[in-house]
């Protein structure tokens, strides 16, 4: 694909824009509607290639998913109704599909091959099999990244276990895997993560049981087919929330945006710089939602620890370029987990901004930032997604607030989150 020229300064954001539907619980909503008994009917789900693919490995698992425009059926088979598949299960580029299938496939009675792409084959999963070996998975090729070979298994074991680190997707799978286990499993998270799986459960029928930092999880739990709203995706929702903050003269409104507090942590930390968001029509339904509203504001540095980081992981990008117009010396530790996401986000930050005119410095877990710092470039600017979503949607934001000529490398990886994107940006922008 040829490079993606982008949008850059003089100009401004003004109208409304309903953002897709949340990754995050679209994948887990295929998940659960596929062991599940009975019909789910998912309303507002993502329509991206990460959720395509969680789609096509559940439906080589025999699971009949019928997709229109507007929802996606599911006849739910159970753990036990999923079916071998005839070929190797394609996992493509999404990390979060792998490592919760993880935990639903540890206890297939028949054996499988798990491949991915590329930048998928290179990130660790000993975080999720170290648990699940423990629990009775047993991987024949003894791999710590795809390709992998599950061999078959009709057991598990409970198990008591301290998350070395907070992960919601590690939570995830041992949930999946403890609703198939002999006996109770407990999960003891060091630092709150995203409970979507815990929420979603519930939605289905089922139980869990949080005592301070430790949730238990029951086995043989029967979950029961059910309809599901997807609120739209706030890790979609930040790029425009930092977009209407920092272009001069912009009012964005995204309506139906899911407010799960342990998502908003990239809202909490911009209120800490000195923002202010509108909330209306909010509902509490299992995944709360509601409207957000944002114009252009001043923001103040602010220190960012590790205890911030779980809410804020898919947002650190965004955070960062935020950083670079606020007042003051911003610093971000404890993310040393962007490391090994699609692609090593904290060295493509940093890298990418500083092209632009970003005072930014690297750390092994994080960042300094200096600001406020004028974005603009001499010469036409070439920036590069490296393949990752997130990367190439915040450069495209940047790029807002940069004088001269900018161009985008790799914007085909926006497809993999936000097919929309670039089309929502030109009903907004005012030149």
């Amino acid at each position: 694909m040829p490079d993606k020229i982008l949008n850059t300064r003089p100009g401004r954001l003004i109208g409304r824009v309903q953002v897709p539907g949340d990754k995050s619980i679209s994948h887990r909503a295929i998940m659960f509607g596929s062991i599940a008994q009975g019909e789910t009917v998912i309303e507002n789900i993502l329509q991206a290639e990460d959720v395509q693919t969680t789609q096509s490995v559940y439906q080589q698992l025999g699971v009949k998913i019928e997709a229109t425009d507007e929802h996606l059926k599911i006849q739910g088979r159970g753990f036990s109704g999923l079916q071998e598949p005839v070929r190797a299960l394609d996992f493509g580029n999404s990390g979060t599909t792998l490592r919760l299938s993880l935990g639903i496939l540890a206890a297939r009675p028949f054996a499988m091959h798990l491949i991915g792409d590329a930048s998928l084959s290179q990130r660790p999963m000993a975080r999720v099999l170290e648990p699940l070996g423990q629990m009775g998975l047993h991987i024949s090729n003894d791999a710590k990244t795809l390709p992998l070979n599950l061999e078959p298994n009709a057991q598990l074991n409970g198990l008591d276990y301290v998350l070395p680190v907070a992960s919601a997707q590690v939570k995830s799978a041992l949930i999946f895997a403890g609703l198939q286990a002999q006996s109770a499993t407990n999960i003891v998270e060091p630092i709150a993560t995203r409970d979507h799986t815990e929420r979603m459960l519930t939605a289905f029928g089922g139980t869990s049981l949080r005592h301070d930092n430790t949730l238990t999880i029951q086995p043989e739990q029967t979950l029961h087919g059910t309809t599901l709203q997807v609120p739209g995706d706030f890790s979609s929702a930040a790029f425009w929330l930092v977009a209407g903050l920092l272009v001069p003269d912009s009012h964005i409104v995204l309506p139906k945006v899911g407010l799960n507090p342990t998502r908003t942590g990239l809202m909490q930390l911009l209120e800490k710089m000195g923002a202010h968001f509108e909330l209306t029509d909010v509902l509490h339904d299992s995944e709360p939602m509601g409207t957000i509203s944002v114009t252009t504001q001043t923001l103040q540095a602010i220190q960012v620890t590790e205890v911030d980081i779980p809410a804020v992981i898919d947002e650190i990008p965004l955070l960062v370029l935020a950083a670079t117009q606020a007042q003051g010396v911003t610093e971000i530790r404890g993310a040393e987990e962007l490391r090994v996401k699609e692609t090593d986000r904290i060295q493509a930050v940093t890298q990418e901004l500083r092209k632009l005119g970003a005072d930014i410095t690297e750390h092994p877990d994080g960042f300094t930032i200096c600001g406020p710092t004028p974005l603009h470039v001499v010469n036409k600017t070439q920036v590069d997604s490296h393949g990752d979503h997130r990367i190439g949607m915040m450069l495209a934001i940047a790029a807002l607030m940069t004088e001269g000529a900018v161009n985008l490398s790799g914007s085909q990886a926006i497809n993999i989150s936000y097919p929309r994107f670039f089309e929502d940006l030109a009903t907004l922008w005012n030149e």
